[in-house]
């Protein structure tokens, strides 16, 4: 019996053919894909950049976190239950710069002017003899009393201090004086410099207070001081 080649050759051929088809359909399969994604890239617009905004807590900020207000001091959180002695200094300078907001005086509202009422004649006056002339006493404006910083929201010096005692002995002495509504006493600086405050201003010394009074209700108690604890000096 002969094989037939001829169908031999034929089958190899439809198998070549079915071959050759796959992969070349394969080939322009992936280049179609390809093309598109190419074309969708193109398509998409560019990314857009991103503005980072920098949070500024200012000088004192009070958030309510969770229910919760916390405080940030200079840009630090602060616990109210452990406030450190600088931090509550710090506190009480800012909210001595705060003060003239709140006792700044509200100005009156202008009020609508009320429309005229039409003129009538006015009747012809009968003379009298007038009656005499008192005189009134002319109103005294009242004078403002100056903004102070509460003795609760001084800034304080170390008890044990020169100047905690010179202090004491200065406010014992301006009770009942014209000088105690004035806001007057004295702490300590980081330093250990004596800082004067009269009522909202800071002087950085007793020379820098321009008030001779003031000046020398400092002087005579710095010398009560002097003749208590450093007698015959």
């Amino acid at each position: 019996m002969e094989f037939n080649w001829s169908i031999l050759g034929w089958i190899a051929g439809l198998i070549f053919v079915y071959v050759f088809g796959l992969v070349e359909g394969r080939g322009k399969g992936y280049k179609k894909r390809k093309a598109e994604e190419e074309q969708e890239k193109r398509q998409q617009p560019p990314p857009q950049p991103q503005t980072i905004t920098v949070d500024d807590p200012g000088l004192l900020r009070i958030k309510n976190e969770n229910g919760a207000l916390v405080l940030d001091l200079d840009g630090a959180r602060v616990s109210p239950i452990a406030l450190l002695p600088e931090q509550r200094k710090r506190l009480v300078e800012i909210l001595n710069i705060m003060r003239p907001w709140l006792d700044a005086s509200q100005k009156p509202i202008a009020t609508m002017a009320t429309p005229l009422a039409p003129s009538q004649p006015k009747p012809v006056p009968v003379q009298t003899a007038a009656p005499p002339l008192r005189s009134q006493p002319t109103p005294q404006p009242s004078t403002p009393r100056p903004a102070i910083i509460p003795p609760e929201d001084r800034p304080s010096a170390p008890a044990n201090s020169i100047v905690t005692q010179i202090d004491t002995i200065l406010q014992e002495q301006l009770k009942g004086s014209a000088l105690e509504e004035r806001g007057v006493f004295l702490t300590q600086s980081a330093e250990g410099g004596v800082i004067v405050f009269v009522g909202l201003t800071r002087y950085h010394g007793v020379d820098e207070v321009p008030d001779p009074e003031i000046k020398a209700a400092i002087r005579a108690a710095i010398k009560v001081w002097e003749d208590k604890y450093t007698p015959g000096l």
